[in-house]
């Protein structure tokens, strides 16, 4: 599987409806705190508008709405992995990225066979506390290395200008959250991750 260089991660379907359609191909939907009749009737809206726009949608965690709706492409943190079906969700044909954070978490998403492996944060990240420092360029490069052919995507306090470092270290994609999330403008930045992008699509 060949990922979109740009993987824009959001926590609500109408961030979706306002940056996919600038080009947006690889767009996650990291629903948080919310009731499951909520998780699903996003993902239902997320789900019908990406497919209308051409665009890849990942939802986060919820694997199992994910499943009942019909998605294409889940992603789990460690700890959703604890209780995630593997087998249905292949059965099914559904697609699963996975969080990492050290060697043994690396090993441990490989042996599933992933459609991705996520590193992070590669750099420090505001978005939200965590028990990993910051991962470096060096480390993605080792990622790499272990990871072959599987999709490597890096996160965490990234900006256009750390880029070219990404991707020259092994990255495959650089999944945005705070940098678009958090600026004064969220279409124009998300257009500029898209031009900044391009080169490497």
């Amino acid at each position: 599987m060949r990922l979109d260089p740009f993987y824009l991660i959001v926590g609500h379907v109408s961030q979706i409806e306002l940056l996919v359609p600038h080009g947006v191909r690889l767009v996650q939907l990291r629903i948080k705190d919310q009731s499951d009749a909520e998780i699903r009737r996003q993902i239902r809206r997320a789900r019908d508008f990406c497919a209308v726009h051409r665009a890849q949608l990942v939802i986060n965690d919820h694997w199992q709405a994910a499943l009942d709706l019909n998605c294409s492409f889940v992603h789990l943190g460690q700890e959703d992995m604890d209780s995630a079906d593997f087998a249905a969700l292949r059965r099914a044909g559904v697609a699963v990225g996975l969080s990492t954070h050290d060697e043994a978490e690396l090993e441990r998403a490989l042996s599933f066979d992933p459609a991705y492996v996520a590193l992070g944060p590669v750099y420090r990240t505001l978005l939200k506390t965590m028990p990993w420092g910051p991962q470096g360029l060096d480390r993605v490069t080792d990622w790499k290395r272990v990871a072959g052919d599987v999709p490597l995507v890096g996160i965490g306090g990234l900006t256009t200008e750390r880029l070219p470092g990404l991707f020259a270290a092994g990255a495959d994609s650089a999944a945005v959250v705070t940098d678009i999330a958090q600026a004064p403008d969220p279409e124009a930045r998300c257009c500029d991750w898209i031009r900044a992008t391009e080169a490497w699509r």
